[in-house]
């Protein structure tokens, strides 16, 4: 106990990354997303946990405009990354994307080696002057996504021929290659094996000490396992946010509460 509340005391402390207030998200007519409010703090690792179909994949993609890509889809309200609003008109979502990197549920390397699935985001952003300075962040990419060990001697080889586990780090270090300041993933691990989802979780607590994670996730014990914060939604509203230990252990709403133990969802 005295573990978590120092943990708490170390969250309490960081500041504010992104703020959202007063979302809603419309599929043509359904009103998918109702009036969210919700401070993601850096540096640390927020969960969306809830029933499928409650809106926190969809949520999530409004974090880096993902949703944009949906003709019928429409945002209102306001998202601020460090204080710019990032559906202002004059904020280009392929730069916000950089910013606002994106795992996947299904890992999804491109049909490209390992070392120009990691280069290709630094490549058309820019981010290298010369191959030396690609090949730097190509390894350190691969490093801190923890596969660097298992591809060096096969740089050239597609990464469509990893395991399922390593496809998914490739596309860790692919969405950190571009430097981002937040790491959107939605259920990593879910198409994993255990061994996998362990090394992929292992991988998100080494990565919350450069990025604000934000993880969507359908596993109650994934969330526990690596959050400091965890968002429960449900039927588009977000019902209760605040310290992982606090939500599982002691939550506030009884709608969290029969979620948590089994009797919604």
């Amino acid at each position: 106990m005295d573990d978590l509340r120092i943990l708490e005391r170390d969250v309490t402390t960081q500041s504010n990354k992104i703020t959202a207030r007063g979302v809603d998200v419309f599929y043509g007519e359904a009103h998918a997303i109702k009036s969210v409010d919700v401070d993601i703090l850096d540096k640390t690792v927020t969960a969306f946990i809830g029933p499928s179909g409650c809106g926190k994949s969809t949520f999530l993609r409004c974090l880096n405009r993902m949703n944009d890509t949906i003709d019928i889809c429409r945002v209102t309200g306001d998202i601020k990354l460090d204080g710019e609003n990032i559906y202002d008109p004059k904020v280009d979502s392929v730069q916000l994307r950089a910013k606002v990197g994106m795992v996947f549920q299904k890992p999804n390397p491109f049909p490209k080696s390992i070392y120009d699935n990691v280069a290709y985001g630094p490549k058309i952003h820019g981010l290298t002057r010369n191959k030396a300075e690609l090949d730097e962040v190509v390894e350190t990419s691969l490093r801190k996504a923890a596969i660097w060990n298992e591809v060096k001697d096969r740089l050239n080889a597609p990464g469509t021929g990893l395991s399922g586990g390593q496809q998914q780090r490739l596309c860790i270090a692919r969405a950190i290659a571009t430097s981002p300041e937040v790491l959107l993933m939605d259920e990593p691990c879910s198409a994993l094996d255990p061994i996998a989802t362990a090394q992929v979780e292992e991988l998100i607590d080494e990565l919350r000490s450069q990025f604000s994670v934000v993880i969507v996730t359908h596993s109650m014990q994934q969330a526990a396992r690596v959050s400091q914060r965890t968002a429960f939604f449900h039927l588009g509203s977000l019902v209760e946010y605040g310290e992982t230990g606090q939500i599982f252990t002691a939550p506030k709403d009884p709608r969290t509460e029969s979620y948590i133990t089994g009797r919604i969802g």
